[in-house]
């Protein structure tokens, strides 16, 4: 079987990007804007908030304590000219319980190693609980599971990660149904690595892994994934958004026969086997390739009242889940982080 060495064309710049980044609630909606905000800023937010508060009700609050998160790459902007100090304090006022790592340097202003790393988090109140390794490399001394696997568990540990996982995905071998399940393989193993330290390994999705095997077009991929890796092994990060533009674009067989699936459903029968997620909105465009514009959350079409209150509800799982707030290109990354803590908190259970 040939062997392919770059991942599916739809995540190689975003895979390249993250690749630079290095290795090394109970507040209310109003105080969550804080006094950061600028006038115009917090006025906006406050509208927007009210407004969510207003269709949500007086329920219960969707987003269960304690585990509200951002991923971190959505603030490296931040990260690479205050450092993370100042990201976290901010990231304190808004509410968050929780950091996913994408990197432990993100070009952070001036050097920090992990322990202080880890010990700066705690002292804001964030629990660190994830982190986006590659999965492999042309380079045999890459910082990647394939690579480096030792190291990359090694530094998770010492973070006191509950979770280890890569964004990219299962295309290293190809795109046909032996090459997922070859891929699978791979993952069997570092999720036994991880399991033997404590940790759960995970694989964040894209659109990309909802399309069909180029040798068999009935078959999704997604659903190869699933088949072939041990659900005791092996866990899902759905990005929610990056999901729903898997919908859109994967909802017909390359022959043109429908093939609907609801991103939802995969949750639903196996919510064990995920524990996070990345809570992205976006606008619906058909007009777009991916049939959104990625926006800050709250701000687009993905009900995710439906969506977390669905996961949440089921007996037994309303703790068992992270949620971890992202926007890969926000305008304003600290507006991003506070808004969509915002609305989120906001949220309420429909009666």
């Amino acid at each position: 079987m040939s062997r392919f060495s770059q991942p599916d064309p739809e995540l190689t710049d975003r895979l390249s990007r993250r690749g630079m980044l290095g290795v090394a609630a109970g507040a209310t909606a109003a105080a969550l804007l804080g006094a950061a905000a600028t006038p115009a800023t917090a006025a906006t937010a406050t509208a927007a908030t009210a407004t969510a508060v207003t269709a949500a009700g007086r329920g219960r609050p969707v987003l269960p304590p304690g585990r509200l998160g951002i991923q971190l790459y959505s603030l490296r902007d931040k990260v690479s000219t205050l450092g993370f100090a100042p990201v976290f304090a901010e990231l304190e006022k808004y509410g968050y319980d929780e950091v996913e790592f994408a990197g432990y340097t993100q070009g952070s202003a001036g050097p920090i190693t992990l322990a202080q790393l880890k010990r700066l988090a705690r002292d804001h109140g964030l629990t660190p609980i994830g982190s986006h390794v590659g999965y492999y490399a042309d380079d045999p001394g890459a910082y990647t599971f394939a690579d480096n696997l030792t190291k990359v568990l090694d530094d998770a540990q010492a973070l006191g990660l509950k979770h280890i996982g890569t964004a990219s995905g299962p295309f290293r071998y190809g795109s046909t149904v032996d090459a997922w399940k070859r891929a699978a393989e791979d993952f069997n193993t570092y999720g036994a690595a991880a399991k033997a330290r404590g940790m759960k390994f995970y694989q964040h999705n894209h659109s990309e892994e909802f399309s069909f095997a180029t040798d068999n077009p009935k078959v999704r991929l997604y659903d190869v994934l699933l088949a072939e890796t041990d659900p005791d092994l092996v866990f899902l990060e759905m990005d929610i958004f990056w999901a729903y533009s898997g919908q859109f674009r994967f909802s017909r067989r390359p022959d043109g026969s429908p093939a609907p699936f609801e991103p939802l459903d995969y949750v639903l029968r196996q919510p064990h086997r995920y524990p996070l997620f990345h809570v992205k909105d976006g606008v619906s465009d058909p007009a777009d390739t991916y049939g959104y514009r990625m926006t800050d959350v709250g701000d687009g079409d993905i009900d995710y009242q439906r969506f977390i209150s669905a996961v949440t509800r089921l007996r037994g799982e309303r703790l068992a889940h992270h949620w971890q707030a992202e926007h890969d290109q926000p305008t304003e990354s600290f507006t991003f982080a506070r808004r969509s803590s915002a609305y989120l908190h906001s949220l309420r259970e429909k009666c």
